[in-house]
C-alpha cells in the first residue's frame, strides 16, 4: 500500500554523525551528517514503523514497527537487508537501548516493558510489569545506566531497575496535572520525554496538553521530584534539553513555533533575546508549509486504549423500559 512522506521516527547517533528517519512509504533513510548531509541509504522496512534508535557504536539501526517486530539494519553496510531481533504479540510503541549496547529495551500496547539481551534476543533478562496502559515512552537513564524511566496510559511515570525488572517509584501525573483541568476522567499519555544529565532533570510532555513538566531525579532515594510546570498557548509537539539545561519546546503556532526556557535559580524561565532562537524560528516560519497538515491533528494515543464495556447499565436501563412500558400497559 503506498504511503506518504510523513515522517513516523527519526534519531540521531549519540555522536551526531547520523541522522535515521522512516517514513509512511515504508523507507528507512540513513544521513551521514559530517562535513555536510549526505544521504547513505534508501532501504524499505516491512512494516510501517513506530520508533527507531541507533547503538552507541554506532553500527546498527534498531527499528520497532506496528506488528511488534524489532529489525536491525546495519549502518556499515547501508545497503544490507534487516534482520528480525525480537518480536512481541503486540503493537511496539518505543525501543532503547542501554549507553553500553548489551540490552534491548522494548515497550508495547499491552502495559508490557521487555529487556532482551542484545546478542541474543531471545534471551529475555526480565520484564518491567506494572503499568496499567500502553507503554508509551521508555528512557534510560544515561548518567545511570541501570535505571529506566517509563510513562504509560495510565498517566503514571515509573523508575524502574530494569535488569531485575524490579519498580523503584511511581508518579500519578493526575495528582500533579489535576487543578489545571476541569475533566474529572482527563488522561496524561506522555507523548516525550527528554533528559538533561546536568542536575538530572527530566521534562516530561503530555499528548494534546499544552503543558511541560520538569521534574529532578534524586538518584539515591530513587525517586523524582516535581519542580515546576511550564504553560503554552498552543499544544506542545516536542521537547529537547540541551546539555547546558537550555529547554527547547516546539509548538503547534506559525507565530512563535519554538520556545526557549533556561534555568535560573532552580527554575525556567522564558528567553527571547537568544541569536539561535531567532534563527531558528524564522526557519520554522519560513517552511510552515510542512508542518500545516500536523496542526488540530486528533492524539493518536487515544486509540490505543482498552475498550471497556458497562453491560450491566445497558441491562438496568432495558430493565427500567420494560418496567415502565408495563406499567402504561397496566394504566
Amino acid at each position: 500500500d503506498k504511503g506518504s512522506d510523513d515522517i513516523l521516527a527519526f534519531a540521531f547517533s549519540p555522536s551526531g554523525d547520523y541522522f535515521a528517519m522512516t517514513d509512511d512509504s515504508k523507507r528507512l533513510i540513513l544521513f551521514h551528517t559530517k562535513p555536510t548531509w549526505e544521504c547513505v541509504s534508501v532501504r524499505f522496512v516491512n512494516r510501517r514503523c513506530t520508533s527507531l534508535i541507533i547503538t552507541a557504536a554506532e553500527d546498527k539501526i534498531l527499528v520497532a514497527d506496528k506488528s511488534g517486530d524489532v529489525y536491525s539494519y546495519s549502518i556499515t553496510e547501508p545497503q544490507a537487508d534487516g534482520k528480525l531481533e525480537l518480536g512481541h504479540l503486540s503493537l511496539l510503541l518505543d525501543v532503547a537501548l542501554s549507553p553500553d549496547d548489551r540490552y534491548i529495551l522494548t515497550a508495547d500496547r499491552d502495559e508490557k516493558i521487555r529487556v532482551s539481551l542484545a546478542k541474543a534476543p531471545y534471551n529475555i533478562v526480565s520484564y518491567c510489569l506494572g503499568h496499567k496502559e500502553f507503554v508509551s515512552k521508555i528512557l534510560v537513564i544515561p548518567n545511570y545506566p541501570d535505571l529506566l524511566l517509563s510513562a504509560s496510559g495510565d498517566s503514571t511515570l515509573r523508575l524502574w531497575e530494569y535488569k531485575s525488572g524490579e519498580e523503584l517509584y511511581c508518579c500519578h501525573l493526575s495528582n500533579i496535572c489535576g487543578p489545571e483541568t476541569t475533566k474529572t476522567d482527563q488522561k496524561y499519555p506522555v507523548s516525550r520525554i527528554t533528559y538533561c544529565c546536568q542536575g538530572g532533570y527530566v521534562a516530561v510532555l503530555c499528548d494534546c496538553i499544552p503543558t511541560v513538566y520538569v521534574f529532578q531525579l534524586d538518584a539515591v532515594a530513587h525517586q523524582l521530584v516535581y519542580r515546576q510546570q511550564i504553560s503554552l498557548k498552543h499544544k506542545g509537539w516536542d521537547i529537547a534539553f540541551e546539555e547546558t539545561g537550555d529547554l527547547w519546546i516546539l509548538q503547534e503556532d506559525n507565530e512563535a513555533p519554538l520556545q526557549l526556557y533556561r534555568p535560573c535559580d532552580g527554575q525556567w524561565k522564558v528567553v527571547t533575546d537568544d541569536k539561535g532562537l531567532q534563527k531558528m524560528s524564522k526557519y520554522l516560519q519560513d517552511n510552515w508549509t510542512v508542518f500545516e497538515g500536523f496542526v488540530g491533528a486528533e492524539s493518536h494515543y487515544s486509540s490505543l486504549y482498552k475498550a471497556s464495556f458497562d453491560n450491566m447499565a445497558a441491562y438496568l436501563q432495558r430493565k427500567e423500559e420494560r418496567l415502565q412500558q408495563q406499567k402504561k400497559k397496566r394504566q
